[in-house]
């Protein structure tokens, strides 16, 4: 039994789609998050940018004592898992690889569209696993990076996202898909008004419930679960603006962020090995 906080982190507000699904599957375990804020978007950066950023929030994740590491992030998924996985002890856990799974699940899965951030759509991550493991699919996959500022500004019921949604997704909409992966944490947030824009014809994948499986699976096989009279609290930080945070996120979550620490993690000292 271990009581020591699961660690998780994304560029933004994007990842709190994941802790909604670690509070709903590991209600016993205690959750730190850390939303970079003040860096926000990261698919717009370099691959050695991302990989700093990324670790300079594991190092503080690491001083908070987290037995575990959950990259809620695409972007960050894509580009830093190994290189994290490398430069420290913890495990960790990405989001891409839950996702290619929920998306092939179903056996008659075909024709898979991908949206997320430049990064990611360049990494060419969710694309090469979803081929490898199912010969003959049709991957398109297209980047659509107004999307995150749309989430982080909290323009959820805004008519710009019909605009925005047009414009990037016309020509998916032709593509006759039958599954499309939300390949970023930040997209389940606007979920509803992507499923009313495709129709019923098109299943919508996100990976925070699977990667919670996951997540679930890995704390039982390291024996590292939370006792099962313990009850499960979650804290959050961020590199800035915690009210802005605290306006996006509350109402995500079904329940009202009482604090939120600003922690400016660039100011640690950061050592990496690889």
């Amino acid at each position: 039994m271990d009581e020591r906080p699961i660690g998780v982190f994304d560029s933004g507000v994007g990842g709190l789609t994941v802790v909604k699904e670690l509070r709903r599957l590991l209600p016993t375990e205690d959750i730190i998050y850390f939303g970079d804020t003040a860096r926000v978007p990261y698919g717009n950066k370099s691959i050695p940018v991302i990989r700093r950023f990324c670790l300079e929030i594991t190092r503080f994740l690491e001083a908070m004592k987290v037995k575990m590491i959950v990259v809620a992030c695409n972007t960050a998924s894509s580009l830093a898992l190994d290189y994290l996985r490398r430069n420290t002890e913890l495990p960790v856990i990405g989001v891409i690889e839950p996702g290619v799974q929920a998306a092939l699940r179903d056996p008659s899965t075909k024709r898979v569209g991908i949206i997320g951030t430049t990064a990611t759509v360049r990494s060419e991550a969710y694309q090469t696993r979803l081929k490898r493991l199912r010969s003959g699919c049709i991957v398109s996959a297209l980047a659509c990076p107004l999307l995150v500022p749309i989430v982080e500004e909290n323009l959820l019921n805004s008519p710009i996202i019909k605009l925005v949604l047009e414009m990037y997704l016309s020509n998916f909409r032709t593509m006759n898909l039958d599954t499309l992966i939300l390949a970023c944490t930040h997209y389940p947030l606007l979920k509803p008004a992507i499923a009313e824009f495709f129709g019923d014809g098109v299943r919508l994948v996100d990976s925070a419930e699977e990667t919670s499986r996951e997540v679930a699976e890995v704390l039982k096989a390291r024996r590292i679960s939370a006792p099962r009279t313990h009850v499960g609290s979650s804290e959050f930080y961020v590199s800035d603006s915690p009210d802005a945070f605290m306006a996006v996120g509350s109402p995500f979550l079904g329940y009202p962020i009482e604090k939120v620490f600003l922690e400016p993690v660039w100011q640690r000292d950061v050592e990496s090995s690889g």
